[in-house]
């Protein structure tokens, strides 16, 4: 009689790997996450200019409506070119309450004004960024620069 031996199957030897690989790799990497968290965050981010005095902002996006319903998107991009080195680092400070008044004003204007059937206007866009700028910072000399304005419509 032929005596037949079992050989474990891959899913018995997945388990019994598993930990020992688990493990081998949260021991090795807990110094270099914690050096990780430490470390100040550089990703490598598209620079619009190498200008000192321009600060970024990433793009906004407002839904346009008609009739009540959502008939597209307005996407502005815009950055802010501070000379002055204190207000600078001010707007730096206050850039989350500067967005939060970006969007809100942008959100009303794309709801209110823009149609999908014509083009925004992008020099109102441009003042009332300004405005709000202007009165989130108390004092001028931050200069919005819209670098894109764009719609896109939905069918």
């Amino acid at each position: 009689m032929c005596s037949t031996t079992k050989r474990p199957g891959f899913g018995s030897l997945i388990r019994h790997l598993a930990l020992p690989v688990a493990l081998t790799f949260a021991l090795s990497g807990s110094p270099s996450l914690a050096a990780d968290a430490q470390a100040p965050q550089q990703s490598a981010q598209h620079k619009t200019t190498t200008s000192q005095t321009y600060v970024i902002l990433d793009p906004i996006y407002s839904t346009i409506h008609d009739g009540g319903k959502p008939r597209g998107l307005l996407m502005v991009e815009l950055g802010l070119d501070v000379p002055d080195a204190t207000l600078r680092a001010a707007v730096n400070r206050f850039l989350p309450l500067l967005r939060d008044a970006y969007v809100r004003t942008l959100l009303t204007y794309a709801a209110t004004t823009v149609r999908p059937t014509r083009q925004p206007n992008v020099e109102d866009i441009g003042n009332r960024l300004q405005a709000i700028t202007d009165k989130v910072m108390g004092k001028q000399g931050a200069r919005v620069l819209m670098t894109q304005t764009a719609i896109r419509i939905t069918r």
